[in-house]
């Protein structure tokens, strides 16, 4: 498959005709996959009412078939056609979130999107993403877009095109190029089908965020507890990992520079994922620096590039640093842990 690139200025005009954005609006009418930025990853996108079309989606990424996509929309009444919003919560999540890094699984109305979508679930994650380019592709192609993360399932996900194409050219109809993505982390999963609204994923919109907005907001356990299924189905599954085994090390930078001189005494080439404070202390065959322990925001922005750039390394082995689990930082663990596949070392 020949893969089309386009290139858009994500601070330009695109309210008046963008040939660009209209070429690849017219792929997504006509049932292809077009990859574009939102303001969190890039997003692998598919007409959500067509099953033909989201087949296409699980087929270029080897995505898991039971894992549920997320709708986007670039306005609230391509909601009202497929879901219903039946509580105050979800209302207030809405107002105060929307647009945004924010996505609410909803009571779905049935016979409007394919089931693939869904999963077989009555209900739908959908989200309203804070990105010129993406809210412009939506409303052009005038149907609501099912979109994962734009990379083969299991790596991590794409925050440059240069990402996308590395693992989909040739395998999707399109990428538009809008830039690097602002987050770094995925969407913040929410649940509004019960009485209290529930964390199912935690991203880009923190849980102390989610209750200034809407009162008292749980965690689902599987979140944090290994023995206990998550009730998000796309938690189940090993992300966002680099090539190379990678152990997240709950230490001092002294601690770990010596778990790093004893992997490389045995003849293995060792990587390790720190921030700017701490990168002069380490001695390894690849240091990346994914922002600053002080802003855990731009650890958040910069995780998935790390984690990619190792894979020009070919290593044997990658530690990580941990973070404070609070605020963004309980994402960015989140997807630490399942990148290293919840190994974790106590030093």
């Amino acid at each position: 498959m020949n893969t089309m690139l386009w290139t858009v200025d994500a601070k330009g005009d695109l309210s008046t005709n963008y040939p660009q954005i209209t070429q690849a609006a017219r792929l997504l009418q006509q049932n292809e996959t077009v990859a574009f930025p939102t303001e969190t990853v890039y997003g692998l996108g598919a007409n959500a009412k067509s099953t033909e079309a989201v087949a296409k989606i699980y087929e270029a990424k080897g995505r898991p078939s039971d894992n549920p996509l997320i709708v986007h929309i670039a306005d609230i009444q391509q909601l009202e056609e497929f879901a219903e919003v039946d509580s105050s919560q979800a209302s207030a999540l809405m107002e105060r979130f929307w647009p945004g890094p924010l996505t609410l699984v909803l009571p779905c109305k049935q016979g409007v999107l394919s089931t693939r979508v869904t999963a077989g679930l009555d209900t739908v994650a959908v989200r309203m993403p804070d990105h010129p380019v993406a809210l412009a592709l939506i409303k052009e192609a005038g149907v609501p877009v099912a979109a994962p993360s734009a990379n083969v399932s299991g790596k991590p996900s794409p925050t440059k095109a240069a990402h996308v194409i590395h693992d989909l050219n040739g395998r999707i109809a399109g990428i538009v190029d809008g830039g690097p993505t602002g987050v770094g982390v995925e969407s913040t999963v929410v649940s509004c089908t019960g009485d209290i609204p529930v964390i199912l994923r935690p991203g880009g919109v923190t849980k102390e965020q989610l209750e200034a907005a809407a009162g008292t907001v749980l965690i689902d356990q599987g979140i944090t507890d290994e023995e206990k299924a998550p009730l998000s189905p796309g938690m189940k599954y090993t992300h966002y990992a680099p090539e190379a085994p990678l152990a997240i090390v709950n230490g001092t930078s002294e601690e770990i520079q010596r778990l790093i001189g004893q992997y490389q005494k045995d003849g293995m080439k060792v990587g390790v994922l720190t921030t700017e404070e701490r990168a002069g202390a380490y001695r390894a065959d690849a240091v990346r620096i994914c922002g600053r322990r002080d802003r855990l925001e731009t650890v958040a922005a910069g995780l998935y590039d790390a984690l990619r750039s190792f894979d020009e390394e070919k290593l044997d082995y990658i530690f990580a640093e941990s973070f404070p689990e609070e605020g963004v930082g309980r994402a960015v663990m989140n997807r630490l842990l399942k990148a290293a596949g919840h190994r974790v070392i106590e030093v």
